[in-house]
């Protein structure tokens, strides 16, 4: 267990013993204090506020200012209304808090004492309001988020419109790239389609307590490849990219027809993405028709992870939705990407299904269930055009079919040769800052000729559980230590329609 979780486990222990020991003066029982939401409800009670301020908790995003806000109120009922008191409700709880239960100087005084303490209502508004910012910021940014799941590349191990919250102590807490930024957005200001941060002060990357993302983590981080975008969603976004236009279109050509729309973001505002990691820093990776092999071996197939199969049916069938689930194909409500596509062959259509519904599957006779396996892409990283492939690896890769690739890890050296080059270079020049350049067929890195290169970072290899829906590393690349958020570690919420309520409070395998 890293130094960070320590820290987090101690500091809990000690929140929630101060707690027990103000319920008890507050004369609730104590051991109240230890059940989530639960508290909340005692304290709202106990203070005679509206019930409806504890219900205001579950609202997204907010819900936390409020949790803070209630907090506070609790602690005015002890008689402690000034700023450096609200200041430690929020900074210091796994100090003050304990300190509140335990010291003999300290009493619950109640609501009258709150009734006759003057201050404007006004005033006490803005206390709250602006300790429950502070608060809420340092666990948005330290200890742990919340993110909704927007697309279905990890489906059905995480559907579209599932809540979830973000560990960022998990893979150790990493400081702000830019750390003058409004708060509560992640690049873009709401209805002004403004930025949200400004760059006058740049910090290094740093992570305190830093622990590695292990295999098969489902992890959050921001978009590598977002570093530079054509700063429009309905057309490019995260599903063209800014360098998969210039290898489509050539450069010259965006930026005659959208320099005025081309930005930059720092490594913190990119666009989040949510992706199983399959291979760390210096794995082999390899796929063998949609089968994912880590260094020689075959990897774990999770029963909630998705794919295409072919499915042949007898001559002039017509598949409904309700011949598909008498079968125990189950088509997710309201998909947008085809869950059963038409391959314009008589008789056969792709069915997308997991794992688990494969094993179970009811094929009445006549029908039959194989592989799909996709054809080669030159659009693959890393971008071999079809001749190249062929000439260094000797297959052409497609999203099925792909490596080997080695992983990058910190203190790995590799020649650079063409080949090596070709999958490299983005991570010598872009994420670690080098420059680098052939001249007369010497590569130089930085002004020195050099024939070989150690890295300074760890990598990572993401990839959606939806195999063959999931736009990830396959089409854009390694993700570099600095890029990775957090892992997604429980889902609080979920949504299609009404709530999905198998799926709240379980955690994400």
């Amino acid at each position: 267990m890293s130094i960070g979780w320590i820290i987090l486990i101690v500091c809990t222990i000690l929140w929630h013993y101060g707690m027990f020991e103000m319920f008890k003066k507050a004369g609730i029982a104590g051991w109240k204090a230890f059940i989530p939401f639960y508290n909340t409800w005692c304290m709202v009670c106990k203070m005679e506020l509206k019930k409806s301020w504890f219900f205001f908790q579950f609202i997204p995003i907010a819900g936390q200012f409020i949790t803070i806000w209630i907090t506070i109120k609790f602690v005015e009922h002890f008689g402690r209304f000034g700023f450096w008191h609200h200041a430690l409700t929020v900074l210091f709880p796994f100090i003050y808090f304990p300190y509140l239960g335990r010291s003999s100087n300290e009493k619950y005084a109640g609501k009258l004492v709150v009734d006759n303490y003057q201050k404007s209502g006004a005033r006490e508004w803005i206390d709250a309001a602006f300790f429950a910012i502070v608060a809420a910021t340092i666990i948005r940014t330290f200890v742990f988020e919340a993110y909704t799941i927007p697309t279905p590349s990890m489906e059905k191990t995480l559907l579209v419109n599932d809540f979830l919250f973000v560990s960022k102590f998990s893979y150790g807490p990493r400081v702000p790239n830019t750390p003058i930024a409004m708060p509560f957005v992640h690049h873009t200001l709401p209805v002004v389609n403004s930025k949200s941060y400004v760059e006058w002060i740049k910090i290094p990357y740093k992570r305190w307590f830093a622990s590695p993302v292990e295999r098969n983590d489902v992890v959050v981080f921001n978009f590598p490849v977002n570093d530079t975008l054509i700063n429009d969603e309905v057309n490019f976004g995260s599903r063209v990219t800014y360098y998969e236009a210039v290898r489509q279109l050539g450069r010259d050509r965006v930026w005659q027809d959208y320099g005025d729309i081309i930005i930059t973001r720092p490594v913190d505002k990119r666009e989040n993405f949510i992706k199983r990691c399959v291979a760390i820093g210096g794995d082999e990776l390899k796929i063998v028709n949609g089968k994912v092999f880590i260094n020689g071996n075959p990897q774990i197939v999770f029963p909630e992870s998705e794919r295409y199969y072919k499915l042949e049916t007898p001559s002039n069938t017509l598949i409904d939705q309700d011949q598909l689930l008498s079968m125990g194909i189950k088509i997710h409500a309201g998909d947008d990407i085809g869950d059963v596509r038409d391959m314009g062959v008589t008789n056969v259509q792709l069915v997308n299904i997991t794992n688990k519904e494969k094993t179970t599957l009811k094929l009445p006779q006549g029908y039959r269930l194989s592989d799909f396996i996709m054809e080669p892409d030159a659009q693959l990283f890393p971008y071999y055009n079809l001749d190249t492939c062929k000439k260094y690896t000797n297959t052409k890769w497609s999203a099925d079919n792909f490596g080997p690739l080695k992983v990058p890890q910190k203190g790995m050296k590799i020649e650079l040769t063409p080949d090596n080059l070709i999958r490299y270079q983005r991570c010598i020049e872009v994420y670690e800052g080098n420059k680098m350049e052939i001249v007369n067929g010497q590569c130089m890195i930085n002004g020195n000729p050099e024939k070989d290169y150690t890295f300074k970072l760890n990598y990572y290899w993401m990839m959606g559980d939806n195999r063959h829906n999931s736009l990830d590393s396959r089409y854009w690349g390694f993700v570099p230590e600095d890029h990775i958020v957090g892992k997604a570690s429980l889902i609080w919420f979920s949504w299609e329609g009404g709530p999905r309520w198998k799926r709240l409070f379980s955690t994400i395998k």
